[in-house]
């Protein structure tokens, strides 16, 4: 079965490394352009499955190549994320204008970015599973005053923390867990994905809490947290 195709445009070569290393991971088939020219031309001789694609570059900028793309009838139906830096209004103005799929942020989050390509391929997580979990987590917006609770499930991209004060959607706060038979806890920073409230739940089988995606999740905690999950997955359930 044919990989799918992904398309990377960026001038700064150290975003470009660091992309390419997190799609590589993922077994997707990569192109690269550094300009935004560069990146029109080789999304009309290519057409791959998705692109990626810096607002600012040399040449043309990503808006410009992104509106030419959505304007040919040939690469119009291909994603389009542009990624910019700063997160300023204007910046979001100018993606949206020229008609891309979605935006997102610099620094780069691996977890995020490849979650938002899975989307727009339409491609199904075949990571690990999500099982049940009851572990103390501590959260908070301010470090030295982080609040305690428990979560219900747990995967490699996130869990479930059941809490009687939801958080907005898109909060970022502190995470931190200890995962059985392991010293060190887990820690890094979440994005609060969505929310379960008392009324109107939007998983009535939840809790009344909320869905965090990981963040700046690091490699050995992510080992534990696959390694925790397969023997989940293998233990017997009476």
């Amino acid at each position: 079965m044919a990989k799918e195709k992904i398309l990377l445009a960026d001038d700064v070569e150290l975003f470009l490394e660091l992309e390419k290393t997190f799609f590589r991971r993922e077994g997707f088939d990569l192109l690269v352009a550094r300009t935004g020219k560069a990146a029109y031309d080789l999304t009309v001789a290519e057409r791959p499955d998705l692109v990626m694609m810096d607002l600012y570059m040399p040449e043309m900028d990503g808006d410009e190549a992104c509106r030419r793309l959505k304007e040919n009838p040939q690469t119009a139906a291909i994603p389009v994320i542009m990624v910019t830096q700063g997160g300023r209004e204007s910046d979001f103005e100018k993606c949206r204008r020229a008609g891309c799929d979605d935006i997102l942020l610099k620094p780069i989050n691996r977890h995020h970015l490849v979650a938002t390509a899975r989307k727009h391929l339409k491609i199904v997580d075949r990571g690990a599973p999500r099982v049940s979990a009851r572990l103390k987590v501590y959260f908070g917006q301010d470090p030295p005053q982080l609040l305690s609770n428990y979560s219900v499930n747990l995967s490699t991209g996130g869990l479930f923390l059941e809490t009687a004060e939801p958080l907005d959607s898109e909060t970022l706060i502190s995470l931190e867990f200890l995962l059985p038979d392991r010293e060190a806890p887990v820690r890094c920073q979440a994005r609060v994905a969505w929310a379960n409230h008392l009324v109107r739940p939007k998983k009535p089988l939840l809790p009344q809490g909320v869905g965090l995606q990981f963040i700046d999740l690091k490699l050995q905690d992510l080992d534990a947290i696959r390694e925790f999950i397969k023997g989940e997955c293998l233990a017997p359930h009476w």
